[in-house]
């Protein structure tokens, strides 16, 4: 089919299929916008409740842009990925400061905002302001490369240029954010990356790759690298008034702008207590006594894996210093629950809220 009829027949069939989101056809370029930074890395299913959670939150982008960072952290804690709350509340000051509360129409200012690179960028000038600019994600990716039939690793830059260079030309000049809204659906909804329904597609009559049965071939993605797996001791450090010791790691580093426990990665032939004896004195510049394991929890990250050994601890000596963290603090344990967690620590959290709610046994 001809550009036009490719155009035409994948915009019937949003237009009939398209599922309902909070942010879809909502009109306003700043939802559009948050929801964006949302979807960079989470699915629709998952970043839904916290997309309707952030608004409740912070309705518009004032009602961000002056908030406190760690209220922003809290509302986003659980998404994960929280540079990306940094960004998004960072930038949100600069549209306020500089584009009087109105999210940048154009390519240039869009992306001076932290966090907006070139696919985010043009998913929301297409959709909120109806700009003729392409979107490229992984959805996009495996729909034009079974409908073209590019058979090239789609890891490599060249493949994904070629990619972008298909989508520049394919998109609708008069539905350009319904375009691009209605090939990403596609992508998550029938052309899936296993078993894809192609009886549904709209554009399976030219699909090369389902007239050639290679759908299960393309697009072709070469092996990622393993993941490393580390092993990380942590300790939870209780004073005579029964608070526990956190930290904040600093805004530059993964996680930054979250509170922790103190710990680190064990190093080659060190016992895990030993571990979380020496990160402590690193990282703090205490001893401690190790009285008891209190939890043992696996967590995968984009590019590596954990398993957490966290240790109910006693301070031994030294006065704690925030020396490779922003900030720490004594806070007694049912405050946990009002500070940013990561997803990993949260567990430990609430084990520890959980007993001490229970009035089990906490003493160490």
């Amino acid at each position: 089919m001809d550009k036009s009829d490719f155009q035409q027949a994948l915009l019937h069939w949003y237009d009939q299929h398209k599922r309902e989101m909070p942010w879809r056809d909502c009109g306003d370029p700043y939802k559009i916008w948050v929801s964006e930074i949302m979807l960079q890395q989470t699915r629709v299913d998952q970043a839904t409740p916290y997309f309707n959670r952030f608004m409740e939150h912070f309705p518009t982008v004032h009602d961000l842009a002056s908030a406190d960072q760690q209220e922003v952290l809290k509302v986003w804690e659980g998404l994960g990925y929280y540079s990306r709350a940094r960004h998004l509340h960072a930038a949100s000051k600069l549209v306020v400061d500089e584009f009087d509360g109105q999210v940048p129409d154009n390519w240039d200012n869009i992306n001076k905002l932290k966090g907006v690179g070139p696919y985010t960028a043009s998913a929301v000038l297409s959709i909120a302001y109806q700009k003729k600019h392409a979107v490229v994600d992984g959805n996009v990716i495996r729909v034009l490369s079974r409908y073209l039939g590019i058979e090239d690793d789609v890891r490599s830059s060249s493949t994904k240029n070629a990619i972008q260079d298909a989508a520049d030309e394919l998109i609708s000049e008069e539905r350009p954010g319904d375009f691009n809204q209605a090939v990403m659906e596609l992508g998550a909804t029938v052309c899936t990356p296993s078993n894809p329904d192609c009886e549904e597609c709209p554009i399976q009559a030219d699909c090369v790759a389902f007239k050639t049965a290679k759908t299960n071939e393309i697009p072709y993605k070469s092996s990622a690298k393993k993941r490393p797996h580390h092993q990380i001791g942590v300790g939870i450090v209780m004073n005579k008034n029964e608070e526990v010791l956190i930290a904040l790691r600093p805004d530059d580093a993964m996680l930054g702008g979250m509170w922790e426990f103190p710990g680190g990665k064990q190093e080659d032939d060190e016992e895990i207590e030993e571990t979380v004896k020496r990160e402590l004195n690193e990282e703090l510049d205490i001893d401690v006594s190790i009285t008891k394991p209190f939890m043992k929890l696996d967590h995968a990250y984009s590019h590596f894996k954990i398993t957490m050994h966290a240790y109910l601890c006693t301070l031994e000596n030294g006065n704690p210093k925030p020396k490779s963290s922003q900030e720490i603090r004594w806070i007694a344990i049912d405050e946990l629950e009002d500070y940013p967690f990561p997803k990993a620590n949260r567990k430990l959290t609430e084990k520890l809220m959980n007993l001490d709610k229970g009035q089990q046994e906490l003493e160490i």
